[in-house]
């Protein structure tokens, strides 16, 4: 391991695992981001396509919850059984993760291929969006199984608490990316089509360096098959689905505000869905690298639930809530003070900027508190406490659902965008609440029932 859990002192830990893995994932949100940038600038029909892409983002988005269903729940269940130095259960728990990529591949690719046309209007397309968007959307799915097995596998490079190189994966995955997009969108003339295929490209490298780097001698669980267990992969699938769970409620919530600003924005839905897909752009560079810090320390609670080692679990929850508060804090004060900044990286047009900062910086108010929401829920998930994680994930989702279909009820509907921070807000508050009355507790008990059983 480049780390050593038992002696290193907890709050170094935080920062080796959490800091590669928050950089880990601020590459990450480059493959949808960039595609944003670039789009956001073609000489014409520039609005429209950008509409496009933000309407098929949250179908692709939530295919990340898939790698994450068998990943996180995999990967958990690895780290523990290395806490518990059982390096057999380790290995199965790989093995039957493998499969279970795979299996989710063929599905997800072929429903979203045979059902993208229903799929495109229940995102909020349009039939001005639907050319524009059915190119992107066919040709992304066309990656689906390479970014599911890449991103999925790479969680059991972290669980090892190899952090750096699982950085790496999506570091080389960026800069594809990066380097291809203007090549394809641009130079060849491609536009969206070429957005599209400069990812799924990323996705294969990103694929092949994950399975180069689980099959070096160097790691201690490699990817294998056989050992197959109906057990595990419940197992797997019951701890992962916390991170669907999250995943795709959140892009529900995508499009649910979609569908407000549509049905509400009369001849403009167009355009608000637009601004809307360069305020959630914002949002996501913001808080995703926090989401990477707070999941890149899955592996201490994990590991330290099979050690049976409680003051170590309580102070990864220290560290990792210190730590990602005080980024969000002074990144909020950033978007707060300057939203026109982020706002220029995806649009030119000047009114659209200034129409757009607006609602950036009502959807940022207050999204520090998340850092407390964040570091709780990933910890509970990764010890295989999902029951405690899902009730204080879901009371702030609720509290944005209500907000949303409230507020353009009684409000102008800009502010729709006061949403988030409603939620953020006193969704957070409530988490904090919770742990200290119940889960704390909880935890103890938990704890001395795992002790007993090894």
């Amino acid at each position: 391991m480049e780390c050593n859990f038992d002696t290193t002192p907890v709050k170094k830990l935080v920062l080796q695992l959490g800091v590669p893995a928050m950089l880990a994932q601020l590459f990450n949100i480059l493959y949808s981001i960039v595609d944003r940038i670039y789009i956001g600038h073609m000489a014409s029909g520039a609005e429209i396509a950008l509409a496009s892409i933000g309407i098929c983002s949250p179908a692709f988005t939530a295919i990340t919850g898939f790698a994450s269903l068998v990943g996180v729940g995999g990967a958990a269940m690895m780290s523990i059984s290395l806490g518990e130095k059982n390096h057999d259960a380790a290995q199965r728990s790989m093995n039957n993760s493998v499969l279970l990529l795979i299996i989710c591949s063929v599905i997800v690719t072929t429903a979203l291929l045979l059902f993208k046309r229903p799929f495109l209007y229940l995102l909020g397309c349009s039939d001005t969006m639907y050319q524009t968007a059915n190119i992107y959307f066919t040709i992304y799915s066309l990656g689906t199984g390479a970014m599911l097995c890449g991103t999925g596998l790479n969680r059991f490079i972290m669980g090892q608490g190899y952090a750096r190189k699982g950085m790496m994966s999506v570091v080389i995955g960026a800069l594809l990316n990066i380097a291809l997009d203007p090549v394809f969108i641009y130079i060849l003339d491609m536009g969206v089509a070429g957005a599209a295929l400069a990812t799924v490209i990323s996705q294969l490298g990103v694929l092949i360096y994950v399975l180069v780097v689980l099959n070096h001698r160097s790691m201690p669980i490699h990817i294998g098959f056989g050992q197959y267990s109906g057990a595990v992969c419940l197992k797997i699938l019951s701890i992962g689905s916390m991170s669907l769970f999250i995943i795709v409620l959140d892009n529900l919530l995508i499009i649910l505000l979609n569908i407000m600003l549509r049905k509400y924005g009369g001849s403009l839905g167009d355009r608000y869905i637009s601004y809307a897909a360069v305020v959630q752009s914002v949002m996501v560079v913001a808080i995703c690298p926090a989401e990477g810090l707070t999941s890149g320390c899955s592996t201490l609670f994990s590991y330290y639930y099979g050690s049976v080692r409680r003051s170590r679990i309580v102070d990864s929850f220290r560290y990792v809530l210190i730590y990602t508060g005080l980024y969000l804090g002074v990144l909020m004060l950033a978007i707060l003070a300057v939203p026109e900044v982020f706002v220029r990286l995806f649009l030119n047009n000047p009114s659209s900027v200034a129409q757009t900062a607006v609602f950036v910086r009502r959807y940022c108010i207050g999204f520090a508190f998340v850092a407390i929401q964040f570091a709780f829920v990933d910890g509970f998930t990764a010890m295989g406490m999902v029951r405690e994680a899902i009730p204080i994930s879901f009371f702030r989702k609720s509290l944005y659902v209500i907000a949303i279909l409230l507020l353009p009820r009684f409000l102008p509907l800009e502010y729709i965008f006061y949403a988030c921070p409603i939620s953020d807000g006193v969704g957070s508050m409530f988490t904090l609440a919770i742990y200290f009355l119940i889960l704390k507790k909880r935890l103890a008990t938990v704890m001395l029932q795992h002790s007993e059983c090894k």
